[in-house]
């Protein structure tokens, strides 16, 4: 699986170069036999944002921009990578993530994360439930977040020396913590998600993809 994430990744054009940060040397490993970069960071990290800080210390200080590729993505699409990075170069927010359209039986689903935005596409805030609510019956647009992060390198390191907020603790939605002290996350729209994997019927569907994907080459 991390050997298809390094894949999806190499692929991202904007990126100058991109490492897998791991505590598993088995990890570190395979990434290494398929010819990338593994970096090897502490076991007690209490979120993956706090193993991407000591990763960063590893590289120093030649990188204004960090993205959070997440290793269970293994059909991430490099070209939403590629508008997120974008969106953060090229505007004043301190993150930039993804969403996507979703429908209101998905927006109930607490495993799904929802986001609502302001009209310049900056999130206001990120729920485990069906936000906005729909108070007259109205159909309301929901958008479902997607777990990929970049970051200002300042950014990331001011959030990750803050301690855990109350929404954060609540919702269990670090990106929480960013907004609860000022910071400001542009969001930008795709048409849809790439499944996870999260589950071994995600990991099933998965390779049956990536199979398909082999056999049209």
């Amino acid at each position: 699986m991390i050997a298809h994430v390094c894949a999806a990744a190499a692929k991202v054009g904007n990126l100058k170069e991109f490492h897998v940060a791991t505590d598993d040397e088995r990890i570190a490993q395979a990434v290494r036999d398929s010819g990338y970069s593994a970096i090897m960071t502490r076991s007690d990290h209490k979120c993956g944002t706090d193993r991407i800080v000591e990763a960063l210390g590893k590289l120093g200080e030649k990188f204004d921009i960090v993205v959070n590729i997440q290793g269970d993505e293994p059909l991430i699409d490099p070209a939403a990578v590629e508008k997120a990075v974008d969106a953060l170069a090229g505007g004043s927010a301190d993150w930039s993530t993804l969403c996507h359209p979703i429908t209101a039986e998905e927006a109930r689903d607490p495993n799904k994360v929802k986001v609502v935005m302001d009209v310049n596409g900056r999130a206001l805030y990120f729920s485990r439930a069906p936000i906005p609510y729909p108070r007259d019956g109205f159909p309301a647009e929901y958008f479902g977040h997607i777990g990929l992060y970049c970051y200002r390198r300042e950014a990331l390191l001011r959030f990750a020396s803050l301690p855990q907020t109350p929404l954060e603790s609540s919702e269990k939605l670090e990106q929480l913590r960013a907004l609860e002290n000022g910071m400001s996350i542009v969001c930008v729209k795709v048409a849809g998600a790439a499944p996870g994997i999260d589950t071994p019927e995600d990991l099933a569907r998965t390779e049956e993809i990536l199979a398909k994907r082999e056999a049209e080459k």
